[in-house]
């Protein structure tokens, strides 16, 4: 062993007088990340088998992106994915969340769309694995949003504004001045639906359970910018339509099923067209055949996922994403009301979610730069 510049350096001869039987030479990578997410191994309640895990990420490799998630909502289609009720079911173990925003840490050398500092959302709303702090995704699985979107308003634009858009747009011809009726008006998307038909000059009649706080809450609709907010028992008493205060609706929008879709679905003008979207109740859809036989109505169905899957990408995709992006951005459509929750709470937020009743339909997003 000989040294130099005092590092003692070892000779040939002195280095096959160490007892090595092998010498194995590790490819190091270097580690940019700890990380925390949510997994679940099995399908079943939230509660018990999501955990939290910790993981270490390294460089992104050429066509992906390395993104620090800023926030992300608990959906309900969230939690029936994890219960395995919901149609589209990931390949477990899996990361829960669908919808959320991150920011760009580092890119890789082919990628040519993205750049450190951008927001992105998932561009596919589907099993992509939002709630955790940090992730390392293809670069075709996130879009560009801008960075003057708020946090929570791009973490939550992807499912019930884009939802209640295409609802609006997709199922009936709707002009200035038109009705459409609603059920579940309190809910996220319904809000979303007062809000566009506000915007585009439409007028909705809001369906909403009766309640101790039910003028509160009226209030509160009617300044989003519903028409008329009605409980189930008024609207089955109403005299609106008889007296032609209002025109009967031509749209129907239906998340919660049993007798109220029913109620709702009664109130339809001859050819009239109720889309459902949501079973909150857990209930079919009732129908009497006179309703089809001499008013002509249709049932419809709509499911997002179905129909990003379809359409990204495509023209009336940009358009609904560069024309809901605006709307938030200006004020002109509200995020839902919120709580914001560090991951290290996720029991707490998602048995909240299982057990949400009250006012409005109130979402728990997970910040990811807060601290528990």
């Amino acid at each position: 062993m000989t040294t130099f510049l005092g590092l003692k350096l070892f000779t040939h001869q002195s280095f096959r007088r160490l007892n090595f039987k092998r010498i194995s030479v590790i490819n190091l990578q270097t580690v940019l990340i700890s990380s925390q997410k949510l997994v679940y191994s099995e399908f079943g309640d939230p509660a018990k088998v999501v955990r939290l895990e910790h993981e270490e990420l390294r460089e992104p490799k050429e066509t992906e992106v390395l993104v620090r998630m800023l926030a992300a909502p608990l959906n309900p289609a969230d939690i029936n994915t994890i219960q395995g009720v919901y149609p589209s079911k990931p390949v477990l173990p899996a990361v829960p969340g669908n919808e959320g925003v991150g920011e760009v840490v580092s890119a890789g050398s082919a990628v040519l769309s993205l750049r450190p500092g951008d927001h992105v959302t998932p561009y596919l709303p589907t099993n992509l694995g939002t709630w955790r702090t940090h992730a390392v995704f293809q670069a075709n699985e996130v879009c560009k949003v801008p960075k003057e979107l708020g946090v929570v308003e791009a973490a939550t634009m992807s499912v019930n504004p884009y939802t209640a858009y295409r609802m609006l747009k997709d199922f009936v011809p709707l002009s200035e001045g038109d009705v459409v009726i609603q059920n579940g008006a309190n809910s996220a998307c319904g809000q979303n639906v007062i809000q566009l038909c506000k915007l585009w000059g439409l007028r909705s009649i809001n369906v909403v359970r009766n309640r101790p706080d039910i003028g509160e809450l009226k209030r509160y609709l009617m300044d989003l910018g519903a028409t008329y907010v009605l409980t189930e028992e008024e609207l089955r008493e109403t005299e609106m339509f008889k007296t032609k205060e209002v025109q009967r609706p031509r749209l129907a929008l239906n998340c919660v099923g049993g007798r109220n879709s029913l109620m709702v679905l009664k109130q339809l003008d001859r050819g009239g067209t109720m889309v459902t979207y949501g079973a909150m109740s857990r209930e079919p859809v009732p129908a009497h055949n006179s309703l089809f036989i001499f008013k002509d109505l249709r049932l419809r169905g709509y499911w997002m996922t179905a129909w990003t899957n379809k359409h990204a990408g495509m023209p009336e995709h940009l358009q609904m994403k560069e024309e809901v992006s605006r709307m938030l951005m200006d004020g002109s459509l509200r995020p839902p009301v919120h709580k914001l929750v560090p991951i290290s709470q996720y029991k707490e937020a998602v048995t909240s979610v299982l057990r949400q009743t009250g006012f409005v339909g109130l979402k728990y997003v997970f910040d990811f730069q807060r601290e528990g």
